[in-house]
């Protein structure tokens, strides 16, 4: 049985990333697109300087959490916060704090530490995921260092639609559904999903620990629920408005440590964690006002609130906390935040941007029998962008922006008694240039060079994490110099290719630093956030797709990523893979029928400042999907087919072999 499968993994290592869809297919998910949530620099091809994973793209290859689907493209690495048992990803070597996370333009991040759970958010509402690298738009507001990703959601395009999903995976299942409407100059959209695991299987080859018997991974349950909507109201061709609102609810467990070093505080003090929610609510307006034909007025309002309960136990039976360590924690947050932006291109061969932002992060927490201690950022930015078309061909951006965040609040809680933390404050300014140039209509190349900025978060400056950690409140703003070269073709209307090459100085780098100290009444080994100097990261990503046949099409893209600590060599820079290949090959033998066979490869990673290490590991999926009758189809697969044991964070394995079955309805 194995030989087969592994000629077809075998063809499929040299490929990627699959667009195998008619055309109309592909058109009907363009639409679908709410081009309101959209940040675009106007004036310029997308194409050169974002990626897109199509809603089509994602369903195909199966990704039911955001994480899992960024996985897909290229300078991309799927990364964890193994003692959190959260998710996330690394964009060129720069963490999600260095990357924001959008939904439609709205900045989704927790406000305590510029963290989001990606695996808290699904992607079944989504018709699309646009990344941006190093170079991106000045108009989405702070702290985009490293680019951005912007979650975009659906829109109707019909008077009536309903997409619905029933899928069984091991240890659990998931829910989906879509209803929408469009009637002119009125639409509407709703969403309801659940995606539940109670467990996750390891791999038959990881060995049993003295927390981990192996088996179903003990304290890995999830159950995430997620309602949204929107209402959209188009009076003319000229206006556009849209009141949306989201809610979700999660819970989970965190996996206890399962490794072997003996340096890690996790090691000698294992934590039995449950989080009873992890929930968030938001609501927001979006507009967008052609005044003329040359000028246009966008705004964003928004109210998001993040709750989460976090229960710290004696031990692995979570029943009892009378020990030291054990708490439940409570936080209860909020943003309150908007932007205003202008467009005008009544300058010949110019298209201006102009953006002002304002945000106001507000993070409440307190053990219970304890006092709420507040902690709140205000954060402004404005920032300008040019496009001026030198030629019908050659196109140049500048982009400039200045940031500004200040602590208005900052408290904690010692010897019973709430007292106030230094404040802090930080201004920072952003200067970007870029080039494009089209060769001819399918041949395109771009070079830019972007100076990007990030603030420390609240965690970063002030967060004793559960008395491991020393708090700093004078972190300074980080920045880096990023410097990009990309280059696009279409060779005979089929072989798409792309490459890019990449260089990114930081400087006043915010590093976890290990072990700074040890605890004189604990004898735990103490942590601190630093500026820890000056590193670089620098690399190159390929991409290419190819239809052999009718039947067949291979994709493939591969990624290589230096990263140097050029002020403290001894401290590893952690989570992100040298080197990385994402590769797929689908076989069509009928219209209604595919199967697709993927294979991924990871190097060696640092999982600790101190140099731990996450070993390589090669993942096969294979799936295969049938079109019944119209509107209805029915798709199955397996995940990690060869059962690797294989880790993301050092003593937090990862799922063994796994399965998955859906029934899809689509009206």
């Amino acid at each position: 049985m194995k030989k087969p499968l592994l000629s077809i993994i075998t063809l499929s290592i040299p490929i990627l990333l699959l667009h195998f869809t008619a055309k109309s297919q592909e058109t009907d998910t363009a639409k679908r697109v709410f081009k309101l949530g959209q940040v675009n620099i106007i004036g310029t091809r997308d194409s050169l300087r974002s990626d897109k994973l199509s809603s089509g793209t994602i369903n195909r290859y199966n990704r039911l959490t955001v994480s899992n689907a960024l996985n897909l493209l290229p300078g991309i690495t799927l990364t964890a916060v193994g003692p959190r048992n959260e998710s996330a990803v690394s964009v060129r070597g720069f963490d999600v704090r260095s990357v924001p996370i959008y939904l439609d333009g709205i900045p989704l991040y927790v406000p305590y530490d510029g963290y989001v759970d990606l695996a808290r958010f699904n992607t079944f509402n989504l018709s699309e995921i646009q990344v941006t690298k190093g170079y991106s738009s000045v108009l989405y507001g702070p702290n985009a260092e490293g680019g951005a990703i912007n979650l975009i959601s659906r829109k109707p395009v019909k008077p009536f639609e309903l997409n619905a999903v029933a899928g069984w995976l091991s240890g659990g299942y998931r829910l989906n559904t879509n209803i929408g409407s469009n009637l002119g100059k009125f639409y509407y959209e709703v969403s309801a999903s659940q995606l539940k695991r109670n467990w996750y299987p390891l791999s038959s080859s990881f060995v049993p620990t003295k927390n981990e018997d192996g088996g179903h991974r003990d304290n890995s349950y999830n159950n995430d629920i997620a309602v949204s909507g929107k209402v959209g109201f188009t009076p003319t061709s000229n206006q556009e408005y849209a009141v949306g609102y989201s809610y979700q609810h999660g819970t989970k467990g965190t996996p206890v440590y399962a490794g072997d070093d003996a340096a890690n505080s996790l090691f000698k003090s294992p934590r039995y964690w449950k989080w009873p929610n992890w929930d968030t609510q938001s609501i927001y307006l979006l507009s967008n006002n052609r005044i003329n034909s040359t000028n246009v007025i966008k705004t964003r309002w928004y109210y998001d609130q993040f709750k989460n309960n976090l229960a710290s136990y004696d031990n692995a039976t979570y029943s009892t906390q009378t020990k030291p360590y054990a708490f439940t924690s409570i936080y209860n947050d909020y943003t309150l935040g908007s932007s205003i932006m202008f467009e005008n291109t009544s300058l010949k061969n110019n298209s201006f941007s102009l953006a002002g932002h304002f945000k106001q992060d507000v993070h409440r927490e307190h053990n219970v029998g304890e006092p709420v201690r507040r902690d709140a950022d205000n954060n402004f930015t404005v920032g300008a962008e040019d496009t001026y078309h030198i030629t019908s061909a050659l196109k140049a951006n500048a982009g400039v922006s200045y940031m500004n965040r200040r602590s208005i609040d900052a408290q904690q809680y010692t010897n019973n008694v709430i007292s106030d933390l230094p404040a802090n404050s930080n201004s920072a300014w952003n200067l970007q240039g870029l080039l494009q140039y089209d060769i001819d209509s399918t041949n395109n190349i771009s070079a830019s060079v972007a100076r990007k900025t990030r603030f420390a978060t609240i965690k970063d400056r002030y967060s004793y994490k559960f008395g491991t950690f020393i708090p700093n409140p004078d972190l300074k703003a980080e920045d880096a110099l990023n410097y990009d070269l990309s280059y696009h073709t279409l060779l005979g209307g089929k072989l798409s290719l792309q490459a890019s090459a990449f260089y990114s100085k930081i400087s006043n780098l915010i590093q976890t630093v290990n072990n700074v100290q040890v605890d004189p009444k604990t004898g735990t080994n103490l942590s601190q956030v630093q500026n820890v100097g000056k590193a670089e990261y620098y690399g190159a990503e390929f991409a290419v797709g190819y239809p052999i046949a009718a039947q067949v099409r291979i994709d493939a893209n591969y990624t290589y990523i230096k990263r140097n600590n050029l002020s403290s060599p001894s401290i590893f820079l952690t989570d992100v893979p040298q080197n990385k290949v994402f590769a797929s090959v689908q076989y069509s033998p009928i219209s209604k029928l595919y199967v697709m066979a993927s294979e991924e490869y990871n190097s060696k990673r640092y999982s600790t400042s101190y140099g731990t290490v996450s070993g390589a590991f090669y993942l096969t999926n294979v799936k295969a999907h049938l079109t019944l009758i119209k509107g209805f189809s029915i798709e199955g697969g397996v995940n990690n087919l060869f059962d690797r044991n294989y880790t993301l964070v050092e003593g937090f394995p990862e799922a063994g072999r796994n399965f998955f079955a859906n029934v899809i309805f689509n009206y």
